[in-house]
């Protein structure tokens, strides 16, 4: 079910609300404003898992927050000098944000491989390495719960081994995130209405 304040928006309205949402959910993270950041993400999960009511949705982006503070965490502790090592970090013990993107994942009945995925990726992103492969193969599985389609990306003929639009986006969006500009901010949004369209339009 929808938040009773778009229920009377279009699906592009809704859609591009859900970017500015998680888009203000990553801007939260980076400035440590934790509730602020649970808020943007469980607008988001409350309009795109609407197979699980308001309040379960919120539980699911306090767990992917927690993943990021996790994360965050684990970083701190392998930082000398202000800098981190790599190949330290690349090595360090990630279980504990493991276990909070496991519990996303249970919590709106993903495919328990996103946990490894996401964890995955943002290891990488921070190390240096390939993120944007298990980013990808982790927002496939979300879509996936999202839209209630386990075949999703359904390509018709060409490029199978690809991950579909909608995780490309993502990945571009994480790109445009890095760049840290107020214009680099509008791309991700605007990249990541048709991610939410696509979600949207598969629930009707």
């Amino acid at each position: 079910m929808r938040d009773p304040e778009t229920r009377d928006w279009t699906e592009q309205e809704t859609a591009q609300h859900m970017a500015e949402q998680i888009c203000l959910g990553f801007q939260a993270h980076d400035r440590k404003r934790r509730d602020e950041a649970i808020e943007a993400f469980g607008t988001v999960d409350a309009l795109q898992f609407q197979h699980v009511d308001p309040e379960t949705a919120t539980h699911a982006a306090t767990a992917y927050v927690d993943a990021l503070w996790a994360k965050d965490d684990v970083e701190v502790d392998h930082m000398a000098d202000g800098e981190i090592d790599d190949d330290d970090l690349a090595a360090a013990d990630w279980e504990p944000v493991r276990e909070k993107f496991r519990e996303r994942a249970s919590i709106v009945g993903m495919d328990p491989r996103y946990a490894e995925l996401s964890t995955t990726a943002w290891r990488n992103h921070k190390t240096g390495r390939d993120y944007w492969t298990p980013i990808q193969r982790a927002q496939v599985i979300e879509l996936r719960a999202a839209m209630h389609d386990e075949e999703y990306p359904q390509k018709p003929r060409y490029g199978q081994s690809g991950f579909g639009p909608e995780a490309a986006r993502y990945a571009l969006a994480v790109e445009l995130h890095d760049m840290h500009t107020d214009r680099h901010w509008q791309q991700a949004m605007d990249v990541m209405v048709p991610y939410f369209e696509a979600i949207l339009e598969a629930h009707d």
